[in-house]
């Protein structure tokens, strides 16, 4: 991630939280508890919580060792690390991997499955990487290229032997990246983690991807603002009202790069091996699992009808879909929590979905 996106990234950040944790920065909770604020970095992100309880500095520092373990243990740039191992393994059979890992890989098939690959795959790394848009040298690879790499995207050939904690892909030069996927599976853990020190009210922040456990300690759902995609990293067109869920968001203005003029996306159509381009600026993705609410928030992939469907059909998940033609959907189930406030008086609220 390069520095101007990093900046962007941590006000956005600090933008939600003075949402979301408004009871809590400006003493609005009529409880006599204290909030426990930590900052970290990892996962190449700024992750922030607040945890109320007896338990909160313990649960903080407990959720931040775990995230920094598993940065480690999943970074494609940790060469002890189990993404590097399995992928320098690529077509040579199985290996052995810690059980965290196997349980992402098996959250990460399972969200695949969803949409047949067609909105997540971890599988579609050697595209990303040839497009280079998450690093300091994007290009426009050619299409020799990209069809050449397109044999390799499946997640079907990411073999699983969770018995014996083991996996492998089938081909040689395939490669996967958790980076979709493991901020949201994080997310649940660090929910478990909280609970586990008996704290009832909680919210962590993983670089936009928002977890909240229970209510604020007043009673009142967690705020959580949607960024407008075409405007200042402060700008929002709404927020969310939740308790027990996770928001995560995946749009086209967090990574890109403009070439001839045509801006391209970081995020990647596995079907096709270029960046979206399909009518959609971003996703937002509310359901009780971070793990899904991360994976299902790629249906922007899909465009608006096919991602819409996608929600609808996944148990339990609500999504606001904000298109290039300014207009906001909503899918069943978010009318009475979704709260429209465009301060650009740029976009149409289309409240009951399509």
């Amino acid at each position: 991630m390069n520095q101007m996106n990093t900046i962007k990234r941590l006000v956005f950040i600090m933008f939600i939280l003075s949402l979301s944790c408004f009871a809590a920065a400006c003493g609005e909770s009529p409880t006599a508890e204290n909030a426990v604020e930590a900052e970290d970095f990892a996962l190449d992100t700024i992750i922030n919580q607040v945890v109320y309880g007896e338990n909160a500095q313990a649960a903080a520092d407990a959720v931040s060792a775990e995230i920094k373990e598993l940065d480690d243990l999943w970074s494609v740039e940790s060469a002890a690390g189990d993404t590097v191992k399995l992928n320098s393994h690529a077509g040579e059979g199985y290996v052995k991997l810690d059980p965290k890992t196997i349980a992402l890989l098996q959250e990460a098939q399972k969200i695949s499955a969803y949409s047949d690959g067609a909105a997540f795959d971890i599988t579609v790394a050697p595209i990303v990487n040839a497009w280079g848009v998450c690093g300091d040298d994007p290009r426009v690879p050619p299409k020799e290229e990209i069809t050449s790499l397109l044999p390799l995207v499946n997640y079907e050939d990411v073999m699983i032997d969770a018995a014996a904690n083991q996996a492998a892909l089938r081909q040689k030069g395939q490669l996967i990246d958790l980076g979709g996927i493991a901020k949201g599976y994080i997310g649940d853990l660090a929910i478990e983690r909280y609970k586990e020190y008996g704290i009832t009210s909680a919210f962590i922040n993983l670089g936009g991807n928002v977890v909240v456990l229970g209510s604020k300690p007043d009673g009142t759902s967690w705020k959580v603002g949607i960024q407008n995609p075409r405007g200042e990293t402060s700008d929002i067109i709404g927020y969310v009202e939740v308790s027990d869920q996770a928001v995560v968001t995946s749009g086209d203005y967090q990574r890109y790069f403009t070439e001839g003029g045509k801006r391209y996306s970081h995020i990647i159509d596995p079907r096709t091996g270029y960046p979206i381009d399909n009518g959609l600026m971003s996703v937002t993705v509310i359901t009780a699992s971070s793990a899904d609410a991360d994976g299902l928030a790629k249906a922007i992939v899909l465009g608006l009808d096919e991602g819409m469907a996608l929600i609808e059909k996944a148990d339990g998940a609500k999504a606001i879909f904000i298109t290039t033609e300014k207009e906001i959907y909503v899918t069943s189930g978010l009318t009475d929590t979704f709260h429209f406030e465009d301060t650009s008086n740029e976009y149409t609220y289309i409240q009951n979905g399509r």
